[in-house]
């Protein structure tokens, strides 16, 4: 896994490799081992290597025989040996990695050859005679890829600590970005924290010729139902797709293993390597000191049950300068804070390995977040009711009922009947939100409320849900998470958390070809009454103990309430209560401190998503 890096002008003013390098040295982390810039007349390309494949002579940035088309390249493509053999005849390849394969096809289907990959990836590729830059990002955005444009120039990092490297930029703070933060706890593409700095979506790729940047959608994900397979059928289909999407991500030159906490997910991603793999598979968890956050004995269950040569550390963990080195590592602000989590198990299986698969997306592509099935249960009762009816009769109950944060969601009343009151998109945007309907403006300043002239954060939802061409609304609901939730908040955690300490992480679950398969299964095999996964968990039955499977999903967090009152109590005050910014209120945030403190309200979500955004102010460039 790579960084990458570089930026083009429009105009003939020169180029300084010097800020290449800058912007390439600032992700060392992405690519601890090898370096390289590329420089032309309007263009620079820089690169920062975590060798993977192809050690001896896949050094970038890289181009054709006749270096006419160059690419910087941050990724894996699965099926670069089946399209060599396809590019053989009219080229000659002078490295064994993937990235000259990427060249090499673009020179043979210039228009298609994006669609034709198969893997993670996001790179830049540069064509002289043509003067044209593509930026492209794979189907469910695994790899970052940021741009900065303005009418002089176009920058683009992996991250946006190397655009921000790049002299002279409008770094002016998108108030709608803000909104959406608070929200969901994280910002959605194509937003960042900056007006003028994007994201590539992911399916889609820029393409840069003089002053037109065109954007180009190369892949989207359709639910459509196939109702004539069996149930036997469709396990059998899915276990030949999964197993074939686990070994073409076996595929390195340096040591590689699997995270295992234990759960269904990354439990069946290791039982599939163990079937596959001549050798027991390497896998790593962490422990915590806290018994209800603890998954490692049940890790060590499916290891032991596997065979794997498993490794597991336990870790106390280093909590106020952890925080402060993810804050720095997001570059702006996200508050999921089982990155924290992530990044200590990522760092343990460093220690043995450089490349590790995970079991990200089992829940996205089957249903396993509970409260997919609430919104089952709701939507029922909305097909019965008509939308006027059950505003009068759940509105007001949801507004005078009392709020319990402290008890299990379905004694949670009040949750209930508001999300009754309104339609399932906003019941949807309620319940992933950090802060809810009404609870966001009382911390916004008066400033930023009146910069957002009515902007609401909701539309984004409705307007995937509007886009996912399926009128079952379990499978809108899952178009909507991977759109934004799964490619936002879960990629960007393992990306940032994993690439901090220089490790690639491949997810089999996540390949195209497993989630197109999965998106005509049908809802009754993901969700069967109140089971999530119902469908992959009969399909694990023969490879996993049945314990394993059909044990409550736990959950990869912290226990951030107790936290907040003892842990990093006095640390967290003085970023919540005594420093200030013009995004937030602080009479609206010190009372949500005050409320947390007595311990009649659980606000230690919101907490955190104010502590996370505060920290990144302070830490701006």
């Amino acid at each position: 896994m790579c960084g990458i890096c570089g930026f083009l002008y429009f105009d003939d003013n020169p180029v300084n490799p010097e800020w290449a390098r800058r912007m390439s040295d600032v992700q060392k982390h992405r690519g601890p081992d090898e370096s390289g810039v590329h420089t032309g007349p309007r263009i620079a390309l820089a690169h920062r290597r975590l060798s993977i494949i192809d050690l001896s002579t896949g050094r970038q940035p890289l181009s054709n025989e006749n270096h006419t088309v160059w690419i910087t390249f941050n990724g894996e493509i699965y099926n670069f040996g089946e399209l060599n053999r396809r590019l053989a005849a009219n080229h000659t390849f002078r490295t064994r990695s993937d990235t000259e394969t990427i060249v090499h096809l673009y020179e043979q289907y210039p228009d298609q050859f994006v669609s034709m990959l198969r893997g993670m990836f996001a790179f830049a590729l540069w064509d002289e005679p043509q003067q044209t830059l593509i930026l492209a990002r794979d189907r469910v955005g695994k790899k970052p890829l940021y741009y900065y444009l303005d009418d002089r120039r176009l920058v683009f990092a992996s991250e946006i600590k190397s655009i921000l490297e790049h002299p002279d930029l409008d770094l002016a703070v998108d108030e709608q970005a803000v909104s959406d933060y608070l929200s969901l706890g994280y910002i959605p593409a194509p937003k960042s924290i900056y007006k003028k700095i994007r994201k590539v979506l992911p399916g889609h790729y820029l393409k840069i010729t003089g002053r037109d940047v065109r954007e180009v959608c190369y892949w989207d994900l359709k639910f459509c139902e196939e109702s004539s397979l069996t149930e036997t059928e469709w396990i059998a289909r899915f276990l030949e797709s999964f197993e074939e999407a686990v070994r073409i991500r076996l595929m390195s030159e340096v040591p590689l293993g699997a995270f295992l906490s234990g759960g269904l997910d990354s439990s069946a991603v290791v039982a599939m390597m163990s079937r596959i793999m001549s050798r027991p598979v390497q896998t790593a968890t962490i422990g915590f000191e806290e018994g209800e956050f603890d998954e490692s004995r049940y890790a060590r269950e499916v290891a032991d049950y596997l065979r794997t040569d498993h490794y597991v550390q336990r870790v106390s963990a280093e909590k106020i300068a952890t925080i402060e080195k993810l804050a720095w590592h997001y570059d702006e602000p996200f508050s999921d804070s089982s990155a924290l989590p992530t990044y200590y198990v990522s760092k343990v299986a460093r220690d043995r390995v450089t490349v590790a698969l995970s079991g990200d997306g089992g829940d996205e592509n089957f249903v396993g977040y509970g409260r997919y099935a609430f919104t089952a249960a709701e939507n029922r009762v909305r097909r019965m009711l008509p939308a006027a009816v059950r505003k009068f009769l759940f509105g007001p109950l949801g507004a005078i009922y009392p709020k319990m944060d402290w008890a299990p969601r379905f004694l949670r009343a009040r949750t209930t009947f508001q999300g009754l009151a309104c339609d399932s998109v906003e019941a949807h945007f309620d319940s992933v939100s950090v802060f809810r309907r009404g609870e966001k403006e009382r911390v916004l300043s008066g400033d930023v409320a009146a910069a957002l002239k009515g902007y609401s954060s909701l539309d984004l939802f409705r307007k995937y849900s509007g886009s996912a061409g399926t009128e079952d609304d379990l499978s809108r609901i899952q178009y909507v998470d991977i759109k934004t939730y799964l490619t936002d908040d879960i990629l960007t955690k393992v990306d940032r958390a994993s690439m901090a300490v220089s490790l690639e992480v491949r997810c089999p679950l996540l390949d195209h070809r497993v989630m197109e398969l999965l998106a005509r299964m049908p809802s009754s095999l993901k969700l069967r009454a109140a089971t999530g996964k119902y469908l992959f968990k009969k399909a694990m039955e023969p490879f996993l103990p049945h314990e394993t499977i059909y044990r409550s999903k736990m959950g990869f967090s912290i226990p951030l309430a107790e936290w907040f009152r003892n842990g990093i109590r006095e640390y967290a005050r003085e970023l919540i209560v005594n420093e200030t910014d013009p995004f937030l209120s602080r009479a609206g945030v010190k009372k949500l401190w005050e409320q947390h403190q007595s311990g009649l309200r659980d606000r230690s979500a919101q907490l955190w998503n104010v502590m996370m955004f505060r920290l990144w102010w302070k830490g701006r460039r």
